[in-house]
């Protein structure tokens, strides 16, 4: 009994527990973009980055006014576009045997939003006008044992189909694991079932002011007309839900900045044990991946370590017979690498250096660089 009563208690941790390694500041001075970068870069750690909407809910709640404000996101890259995903925290890896430019129908025009065509003789993503109306693919991942995908049967434009997903599901399905897994069978109805569908790949030439990757984008698009995607500096409407607008990057605003110096890379080899007595002693801990958002910072600090993994907070405790975060919360998240994941009484988790930054199980006696929480 007593043991059946502390997982019920941690099982509901899954709902209460969240974690945030960076805050919003709402700046009330009217500066030019690059005046206010440079003031967020002085004063905290650079002008606002959003990860998703749990970030754009925060970002309006830290606001005291209702009119625009500049975030992080700029166009000056030259017009360089790059493909991403929509579902934040999936990357971005290119490979030529998914794709498939020239077979596009002769209704649809070459453009920056990717679909998917699923039928015997062509599987591959091509690149469409994102006007272009048709089926798409939902994925919903919010219940940990149910990852489900969704295919709409309502012909929509990219963006359309991407807000209906983010309503009613997660976001559209986003990255190769998804667009082409197993689940997709279910979705064709039988083995003659032809279709094309939106999936989460779009390409933009947007960067935000940190260098991040984080592909999360809130256009408004009853005022962001081609005139204003020629202008190089985006703007957050607040008396429009928050979404997002341009601006000459001179015109003189409100802004937000963020402050996230919460995470800190340990170029050491350590063991498990050892990184977390270091992190205990040093820091507030190893750090504890809680969500998409929280994953994502970690991706950005993985990418500079020495070593091909690195450990973080999550190890298997046998006597629960669990995986837990050294703070004692169940795995509400998780990014397990297919098949990568053994449960024994000395496996820890380290994160893929590079590619999707996967989570691995690995034995508590290989020694890995670490990432500690500050916070």
């Amino acid at each position: 009994m007593q043991w059946s009563l502390y997982l019920l208690i941690l099982m509901g941790q899954c709902c209460l527990f969240t974690c945030r390694l960076y805050e919003y500041h709402f700046i009330k001075e009217n500066k030019s973009w690059s005046e206010a970068q440079r003031y967020c870069r002085e004063k905290y750690t650079d002008l606002a980055k959003v990860f998703d909407m749990t970030d754009m809910s925060r970002l309006r709640n830290s606001a005291q006014n209702q009119g625009e404000a500049w975030i992080g996101l700029n166009n000056n890259t030259g017009g360089n576009r790059t493909w991403r995903w929509s579902l934040p925290g999936v990357e971005y890896i290119h490979n030529d045997s998914s794709w498939n430019q020239s077979g596009r129908t002769d209704k649809e025009l070459p453009g920056n939003c990717g679909r998917k065509r699923y039928d015997n003789g062509d599987k591959k993503l091509a690149d469409v006008s994102c006007d272009f109306t048709t089926w798409f693919i939902c994925y919903d991942g919010m219940k940990k044992d149910n990852k489900t995908l969704h295919l709409i049967e309502t012909p929509m434009n990219w963006t359309q189909a991407q807000s209906y997903c983010r309503y009613h599901h997660t976001d559209l399905a986003s990255g190769l694991d998804q667009v082409d897994e197993e689940k997709m069978k279910a979705l064709i109805k039988n083995e003659d079932f032809k279709f094309s569908a939106w999936v989460g790949l779009f390409r933009d030439s947007w960067r935000w002011s940190d260098g991040s990757n984080s592909s999360f984008r809130y256009w408004d698009m009853e005022l962001f007309s081609d005139e204003q995607r020629n202008k190089k500096c985006a703007m957050t409407l607040l008396n429009r839900s928050g979404k997002w607008s341009s601006d000459e990057c001179d015109k003189e605003k409100p802004f937000f900045c963020y402050d996230a110096d919460k995470l800190i890379l340990i170029k050491e080899n350590k063991t498990w044990e050892e990184a977390l007595n270091y992190c205990e002693n040093n820091y507030k801990g190893l750090v504890s991946i809680t969500n998409p958002e929280v994953q994502g910072w970690v991706q950005e600090t993985a990418k500079d370590a020495d070593s091909p993994y690195v450990w973080i907070g999550l190890s298997y405790r046998c006597t629960l017979g669990l995986w837990l975060w050294v703070s004692d919360y169940v795995v509400c998240y998780d990014k397990w690498a297919t098949e990568r994941k053994t449960e024994g009484c000395d496996m820890s988790a380290g994160v893929d250096r590079g590619g999707q930054h996967e989570w691995f199980s690995r034995r508590n006696n290989e020694t890995y660089n670490f990432i500690c929480s500050k916070q």
